[in-house]
């Protein structure tokens, strides 16, 4: 049923004030919508209206599968489950093109305007004008009415003026809202962060003979580099450090599902070949084909120095000698959790007094200064070499400095997860 026009343009005006005052004391993007739906019928009159707000996250023309509509109030219409509404999906219909336009459509009737996809039973004519903020249209007011040609280009232009009233607290209440979507991602994302620092090492194990330290330092709140010292109940030390393809949530996820299988492995024996067959396994079984993850896991025998591990597609451990030789701890096998059947092959090195053994992921030899120049493993081999007679925990903050320094020359920071491990045996 329409509503009676109040003939007196004074009149409207109050009402258009009145509108402006109210919806600017708040913030709640559907509490302006409400305002704005509640005052129009009092200046034009129509049997059904709507009022919809663009989200900026959907591409304009393209289903997603996410609306494109992220905020409405509406009158007069029969509900319709959202997911088949195809003007709010993906802005189809007259308010469709409005929003996609800016252009303003009176459609004196509807039956004749190729736009047109019915909303309600009875439409016969429609009006619909843009909601601009900025120059950039962020939504759409729409009335429809019962009656052919009932809208007039007066009423086209107090539609357009209540548009214009709304469309700076709308867009005050769509940065709120952003604001408040991004301060609770924040909140997560530091909760994930304090979660995964638990997984981490607080502080090296005190092994008699021997110097260690390591350090994760991921490129967002969150990443999927992993480095570990494991005690085995025979006196021997597990070391691993590994790097989970990605960065971000998705990564955090497979590197606290690698540490629980290894872990749990570990319960069951110590042996390299077949911790590292079993881990593979479970990740196949938990990661699709994109992801993989690259690993140096091996465990050292501090009175003899032995160490025996396994390469699975990992950048090769540096193991540098006290009379100056360097030994690269190849791959045994290729990165965990690609499919395929394969063998691993353990390695073995000696570690004697005076040497280093230096573990890293990616992040800290391919980074790039600006003339796209990485740091690289001669860089790396020659800063721990020019601190190796100071602590571990020493030499791996000249690693942080010497490679940040060569990325603030370009990129300025870290470009992916930066991990490294010290082990370091004393001299005698």
């Amino acid at each position: 049923m329409s509503v009676p026009v109040l003939p007196d343009p004074e009149m409207r005006y109050r009402v258009l004030l009145a509108l402006s005052q109210e919806i600017s004391r708040t913030l709640d993007l559907q509490e302006i919508l409400d305002h704005l739906i509640a005052a129009l019928h009092t200046v034009v009159a129509y049997d059904a209206a709507g009022v919809f707000v663009l989200n900026r996250t959907v591409p304009l023309g393209r289903d997603t599968g996410t609306d494109l509509i992220a905020g409405m109030a509406s009158v007069g219409f029969t509900d319709r489950p959202r997911p088949h509404d195809p003007m709010l999906q993906s802005g189809r219909g007259i308010v469709g093109h409005v929003i996609r336009t800016g252009e303003r459509v009176l459609a004196p009737d509807v039956r004749l305007d190729p736009r047109y996809i019915e909303g309600r039973a009875g439409t016969l004519s429609e009006l619909a004008v843009p909601i601009v903020s900025n120059g950039v249209v962020i939504g759409a007011l729409n009335v429809e009415s019962d009656r052919l040609d009932a809208f007039t280009p007066a009423d086209a232009g107090w539609l357009e003026s209540f548009a214009v009233a709304a469309a700076l607290s709308i867009e005050k209440a769509i940065l709120h809202r952003q604001v408040l979507e991004k301060q609770r991602i924040d909140q997560q994302l530091w909760l994930a962060r304090e979660v995964q620092s638990s997984l981490l090492p607080g502080r090296a194990p005190a092994v008699a003979g021997y110097d260690l330290a390591g350090l994760n330092l991921p490129t967002w709140e969150i990443g999927g580099d992993y480095f570990d010292y494991l005690a085995l109940d025979d006196g021997r030390l597990g070391l691993v450090v590994a790097d989970v393809a990605g960065k971000g949530v998705a990564a955090a996820l497979i590197m606290a599902t690698f540490r629980a299988a290894l872990r749990l492995e570990l319960r069951r024996g110590a042996d390299v070949t077949a911790v590292v067959g079993e881990i593979d396994r479970i990740l196949l079984e938990s990661m699709d084909n994109s992801r993989f993850v690259t690993a140096v896991y091996g465990i050292l025998d501090p009175p003899s120095g032995q160490f025996e591990y396994a390469n699975c597609g990992h950048n090769p451990p540096l193991l540098l000698r006290a009379a100056r030789g360097r030994h690269l701890l190849e791959s045994s096998r290729p990165a965990l959790g690609m499919r395929g059947r394969w063998a691993v092959r353990p390695g073995s090195v000696s570690l004697a007094p005076g040497d280093l053994l230096v573990l890293y992921t990616d992040g800290v030899v391919e980074l790039s200064d600006e003339a796209e120049r990485e740091f690289g493993v001669d860089q790396l081999e020659s800063v721990v070499r020019a601190h190796a007679d100071r602590p571990a925990e020493e030499i791996v903050s000249a690693v942080v400095a010497h490679t940040r320094a060569h990325a603030r020359r370009g990129a300025g920071g870290f470009e992916d997860d930066f991990t490294l491990m010290i082990v370091k045996r004393l001299p005698e």
